[in-house]
């Protein structure tokens, strides 16, 4: 494979994409944070529980799908701690435990109890065998998971302090100060982007708790699921305003509500994720300058490296398990506050009243190595994304592509970063969708699986695997259900465009 980036040296070429891959972790290790789903009708299956899909997967993304250790865990919990009719869902803390309590019970109208089980060392969330799947949801939009090389220590005994990790949190802070300009003393960690995400609007929620939310543009799923179902407002429908397209004249609704009344807070992703528009961010800050409320970005997508965002944001959520790590072996986000922002000391308050740190530390040492060349994959990665985006959208086969460099790009440009480019994950929408998709993704040899932003490139039909029971929603707010989303790699950028030239060919 020629001109491979120096850093895959090291990492033998990601290669499942066949049939027969189905449910292999992705990459090829036991903590893994993707899982291959090959075919079309794979992920469909996933989404309704096949048990020839489910059976066969080995791993999964750990929020959505309870990693086989991370199962075990649960087991041993109820085997230690629940009554016959009981079974358990364990959180890294008792507070954490007793927010998932909460929500259970508010949900279902359910008995539930949570009890320390492991020394100590995780807190199970007791419930009726009925309100599990609501647990799920919780451990799902929240993040505030226990990973699996955590399960696994604590199954085996290990001591907590054996790997606390503190030397590599103090450098993966000092590391995300840096790209962020600012200091690490205003950066948190967390075990998943969500958690982080989470955290910031428990710290709006506790500044404004009646107040209603603004999601601008569409997000990632579990953020829009965050202020829509772990809201105090009632009824639920009140808790947030959804803004999909993100337009500038959604942004001229905003200050009428914002004139109107006190707004918990702004949301909104720089770029969006699945369709990497980017919406007016100068303008909405100074909306939430003028008028009086905090905003949050994620910037997950420009990997701490393409864009500055922090300047324009009171917080900044980003997803470390993405660009940041780069080996899709673990879970991890972090939080920035803007000391430079009117909400700062407040904010800073209320963090350090909430903050827990239960980022596991064999995790932390992990993503510590992981990172370490964050800053030279970015520009491959971002070159490799502009060249395969350039040739699909010359093909008669595409109907659409989107792509930050292609959708919004003068908001997108005005906090590009001087050595900053346009990223490497994209969407894609073919001609005749309904007829051509399923053999145009069966066909494509690349891996397959949920997650993004790892050193190989990587897809997968996210509409589906986001919005499967809400579909005709989604595509009123302009998203294909055959949308195929692509994270590139490192890979030579010739190879990459041969194996989408190929998939394409299947559609004649």
């Amino acid at each position: 494979m020629r001109g491979t980036f120096p850093s895959m040296k090291s990492q033998p070429m990601i290669s499942r994409w066949r049939g027969t891959d189905l449910g292999l972790p992705i990459p090829e290790e036991r903590h893994a944070v993707s899982v291959c789903l090959p075919r079309w009708r794979d992920n469909i299956g996933y989404e309704e529980a096949d048990p020839a899909v489910t059976g066969a997967m080995q791993c999964g993304y750990p929020r959505f799908f309870f990693h086989p250790d991370t199962a075990r865990l649960f087991a041993e919990c109820e085997r230690q701690l629940a009554q016959p009719s009981e079974c358990a869902i364990a959180f890294p803390s008792e507070r954490v435990a007793r927010r998932c309590a909460e929500f259970v019970a508010r949900e279902t109208g359910s008995q539930v109890r949570v009890e320390a089980g492991f020394d100590g060392r995780v807190h199970a969330v007791l419930m009726p065998i009925s309100a599990r799947d609501t647990a799920k949801a919780f451990w799902q939009h929240t993040g505030e998971i226990i990973p699996s090389r955590q399960s696994v220590a604590l199954l085996e005994g290990r001591a907590a302090t054996s790997v606390d990790g503190t030397p590599e949190k103090k450098l993966l802070r000092e590391r995300v100060a840096q790209m962020q300009g600012c200091s690490a003393e205003d950066v948190f960690l967390f075990p998943s982007g969500m958690a982080a995400v989470f955290t910031a609007y428990r710290l709006f929620q506790r500044l404004r708790p009646e107040s209603r939310s603004i999601q601008f543009g569409f997000p990632y799923v579990d953020n829009l699921k965050v202020q829509q179902r772990l809201s105090h407002v009632r009824p639920v429908e009140q808790a947030c305003s959804f803004f999909p397209r993100g337009t500038e004249s959604d942004i001229d609704e905003v200050e009428r509500l914002a004139a109107a009344e006190s707004l918990l807070g702004l949301f909104v992703e720089l770029p969006g994720n699945p369709l990497l528009g980017s919406p007016n961010v100068s303008r909405l800050s100074e909306l939430s300058l003028r008028h009086d409320f905090p905003l949050m970005i994620d910037d997950t997508l420009a990997a701490c490296v393409n864009l500055d965002t922090l300047p324009v944001a009171d917080v900044v959520a980003t997803s470390l398990a993405k660009y940041f790590s780069g080996a899709g072996n673990v879970l991890a986000g972090s939080l920035v506050l803007n000391r430079e922002r009117p909400y700062y000391d407040r904010l800073k308050t209320l963090l350090t009243e909430e903050f827990e740190d239960i980022f596991y530390g064999e995790d932390a040492i992990l993503l510590e190595r992981n990172s370490r060349d964050v800053a030279e994959r970015m520009p491959k990665i971002n070159d490799n994304a502009m060249r395969l985006c350039e040739f699909l959208a010359e093909r008669p086969e595409v109907a659409e592509v989107f792509y930050p460099a292609r959708v919004d790009r003068t908001n997108y440009e005005r906090h590009l970063r001087p050595a900053g480019g346009f990223g490497g994950l994209f969407s894609v929408v073919l001609r005749d969708a309904a007829a051509k998709t399923e053999r145009f993704f069966d066909a494509l040899e690349i891996p397959k699986g949920p997650n993004l932003g790892t050193s190989f490139t990587l897809c997968c039909p996210f509409t589906l695997l986001a919005h499967y029971r809400e579909l005709d929603f989604v595509e009123s707010c302009g998203i294909s259900r055959y949308l195929i989303r692509v994270s590139v790699g490192l890979e030579d950028s010739d190879w990459q465009i041969e194996r989408f030239a190929e998939a394409l060919r299947e559609c004649h």
